[in-house]
């Protein structure tokens, strides 16, 4: 049986990586998704496409998490269309690598406003569905292992995934009461468009999977099935929770 009949997850930034695999795991499983993205209208229809293509159900929405207008007509486009929003995923994030001394504030202020902000932001609006609409919910956020460890290149990046896993520990206790748990999942090295450059170094691609005692980078389908887990019912006492999905690295980190 599937574990989300009759739910409707909304996820950002689904068109590529850990978003478009957790959007089309959730759709496997049996729910209408919701599929966001920044204006990639190509790359959304594929995830659509394929969705629709295993039998299952989703449409595609253009926003920009970061800005309070647009999120607002993202969740009353899904309303419109799904009449609810059961699963919000807060997968949007950016990571460009830079140096410390050659970070700007302008590229500060956006990793922070996709990251965090856009959490803050779609969580604000999914929340009040929840708590409106009686059913309780879940509110799933991508944090990273870099919420927990330094990166010499991600001064900017790491903050944020501090931040949005800080939210879900503090929302968790708000929005209990109500039905609605909040987790975080804490991704280690997953091999995505976000980190394919960084990879393509064969001395840090080396280095990176001998710290990792399965022996491999991750995929985003090792993501999606955690979510995929956090968003049924058979997560239903599981609240504030961090996970990390690292194949044991931060275990490692000695």
């Amino acid at each position: 049986m599937a574990l989300l009949n009759g739910k409707v997850a909304l996820i950002t930034g689904a068109t590529r990586g850990i978003g478009r695999a957790i959007a089309v795991r959730l759709a496997e499983e049996g729910a209408g998704v919701v599929v966001d993205h920044p204006g990639e209208d190509a790359q959304a229809q594929a995830v659509v496409s394929e969705i629709r293509e295993k039998g299952g159900t989703a449409i595609a929405i253009r926003a920009d998490v970061s800005d309070s207008h647009e999120v607002e007509h993202l969740f009353a486009e899904a309303l419109h269309h799904y009449q609810t929003v059961d699963i919000l995923v807060n997968n949007a994030g950016i990571c460009p690598f830079v140096e410390w001394f050659e970070l700007t504030e302008a590229l500060w202020d956006q990793v922070y406003a996709v990251n965090l902000k856009g959490a803050f932001l779609c969580s604000r609006q999914a929340s009040k569905i929840m708590r409106d609409h009686g059913h309780g919910g879940r509110i799933i956020s991508l944090s990273s292992i870099s919420a927990l460890v330094g990166g010499k290149f991600q001064t900017h990046y790491t903050p944020t995934k501090a931040g949005v896993r800080s939210l879900m520990q503090s929302l968790a206790i708000v929005l209990g009461p109500y039905g609605i748990t909040c987790n975080s999942i804490l991704p280690g090295s997953i091999l995505t468009d976000i980190n394919r450059d960084h990879y393509a170094d064969p001395a840090i691609w080396q280095r990176d999977v001998g710290r990792i005692p399965l022996g491999r980078l991750g995929n985003p389908e090792d993501i999606a099935g955690v979510a995929a887990f956090l968003a049924s019912d058979d997560a239903r006492y599981v609240n504030g929770a961090d996970i990390l999905v690292d194949g044991g690295l931060f275990v490692n980190l000695q």
